[in-house]
């Protein structure tokens, strides 16, 4: 058996098409579905009782089903409501409401980690419940759950792989298309894998960097 990488490598448009697709989605995903995480955190810590039994169906339902189930309801099942969705934002849905699930849990993690003193301390200042969270809570909670929440991340962009099978031209996409046109399926899954290593290295650095300076140390 002889192998040919230059025949997948010399498709690099396409491997880089994916590339950029698969850090969009998970750019896009990321902020958005921290965004709601950080707001359902809030409310199953602090909200009222029948948000917490909201938010906590929300989380328990995303928690407990496949993400691929999760993206074929949004993109398959949703149309028969008179939802329409192209395969990106449908992706982009099926990826926050996955993220944002994962990461209320993570965030509240924290914010129940916060000293009743500090929060008392912010009282005594007269902050608002709003400010006292944003201010007080936030910053050190996600402070302490940051490499959790950096392992979701990159959890999430790899899982952005399912996308392919709606047709989003990510980088798993781009490796079954290239097989599917030179008939070299283990060397374009080969690359594909380890440019999936990479970019998993890379994005893990870059957040670790970033999370304290953003945070504090």
């Amino acid at each position: 058996m002889t192998f040919d990488f230059w025949a997948v490598l010399s498709e690099w448009p396409l491997l880089l098409k994916g590339v950029v697709w698969t850090l969009g989605l998970t750019a896009i995903a990321t902020v958005i579905g921290m965004a709601l995480g950080i707001a359902c955190a809030w409310a199953r810590a602090w909200g009222t009782g029948w948000l917490r039994w909201v938010v906590g169906t929300y989380v328990e339902l995303i928690r407990n089903t496949p993400f691929i189930v999760q993206l074929f309801f949004i993109f398959f099942g949703l149309p028969a409501a008179g939802v329409k969705l192209t395969p990106e934002v449908a992706s982009i849905i099926a990826m926050v409401l996955n993220l944002g699930a994962y990461a209320t849990e993570i965030i509240r993690a924290g914010v129940e980690a916060t000293p009743k003193g500090q929060i008392e301390a912010a009282a005594s200042l007269a902050l608002t419940r709003a400010q006292t969270f944003v201010r007080v809570v936030l910053p050190p909670a996600m402070k302490k759950v940051w490499p959790a929440m950096v392992s979701q991340i990159i959890i999430v962009m790899l899982g952005s792989s399912v996308c392919s099978q709606i047709s989003v031209e990510e980088l798993s996409y781009a490796a079954n298309l290239i097989q599917s046109r030179n008939f070299r399926a283990f060397e374009a899954f080969i690359v594909a894998t380890v440019v999936y290593l990479l970019l998993a290295i890379a994005v893990r650095r870059l957040f670790n960097w970033a999370g304290p300076r953003f945070f504090g140390r």
